[in-house]
């Protein structure tokens, strides 16, 4: 049963559920978000390796559930499958204390400027098969990124953005994302292939 609210504001949604005493669990999206499980999933995964800030490691196993959630795009599938241990698992006081609220404010930014454009491609299944290869190489990029580097910041930023796109139905949105995404791969291509150099001249 759903239980979003028609014609609520997606940031007023997340507040809500954020504020109230419901479980903060992967599973647990499902109910209140319905056909955009997967991708406010994604975002709110991705949210904390977005942020430039310590945290102890645990952005790779959010990418990895990520990563998942992605490849089950690409299968097609519409609902969420994860092992009952991951579905029970909460985002933590790092995700829904300081990241989420952080990012809150700037979902609200992009709701005052963002309309529906081309929504309904963005509900097609082969725009989401597409999108979710685009979440699986971003998600394997952040992954990737050299430890401490911060670079992981910048793929993490364009899945938070594209999922925001799926989410508001904006496809222009979903491009913003996929440029600034891209370009932080290609970063973290760029530099990694500048260390193995700099490595082997020194060997």
């Amino acid at each position: 049963m759903s239980e979003r609210r028609a014609g609520a504001n997606f940031s007023d949604e997340l507040e809500e559920w954020l504020r109230s005493d419901r479980p903060k669990t992967l599973g647990a999206l499902g109910d209140v978000f319905e056909e955009k499980s997967f991708a406010v999933a994604i975002l709110l995964l991705m949210l904390v390796p977005a942020i430039p800030a310590p945290t102890g490691g645990v952005t790779h196993v959010f990418e990895a559930i990520a990563a998942l959630l992605a490849f089950e795009m690409v299968l097609g599938l519409r609902t969420i499958w994860l092992p009952e241990r991951w579905k029970k698992k909460e985002l933590g006081s790092l995700a829904t204390d300081k990241a989420v609220p952080f990012v809150i404010r700037r979902i609200r930014w992009f709701e005052r400027f963002s309309r529906p454009r081309l929504a309904g491609v963005l509900e097609r299944g082969i725009a989401l098969r597409l999108l979710g290869l685009v979440f699986t190489a971003l998600a394997v990029a952040a992954a990737l990124a050299p430890p401490f580097s911060g670079l992981d910041t910048f793929p993490a930023i364009g899945a938070v953005v594209v999922a925001l796109g799926i989410v508001l139905g904006d496809v222009v949105l979903v491009g913003i994302g996929v440029v600034v995404g891209a370009g932080g791969v290609v970063l973290i291509i760029a530099l990694g292939a500048e260390a193995v150099h700099l490595v082997k001249s020194v060997l």
